[in-house]
């Protein structure tokens, strides 16, 4: 039971890393503003990452222009991911 608890955590763990570079791409791509949000791949994209980054919009409005949601967006994660690693690495052991 315990090799499948580390792969399932580490599945979670690689699962939050590409999440991570989805996010790290969109808040990229917002820096040009001449890019159509309602053409594919930028619409998959914003359907995939705007629901988590709207939960820290909610929590952190947007200040004189400038949004800094996707901040603690990527704090939360990292420290997600971070934490779960010494679960995913003993699991995997057999500890």
């Amino acid at each position: 039971m315990p090799a499948i608890f580390g792969v399932i955590l580490g599945t979670v763990s690689s699962f939050i890393s590409i999440y991570l570079g989805l996010l790290f791409i969109r808040v990229l791509l917002t820096w040009f503003p001449n890019i159509n949000w309602s053409n594919q791949p930028f619409t998959a994209l914003s359907q995939i990452t705007d629901p988590y980054l709207n939960l820290f919009r909610s929590i952190i409005p947007p200040l004189g222009g400038m949004d800094f949601s996707p901040m603690l967006a990527f704090l939360a994660l990292s420290f997600l991911q971070r934490a779960l690693a010494p679960f995913a690495a003993s699991a995997s052991m057999g500890f």
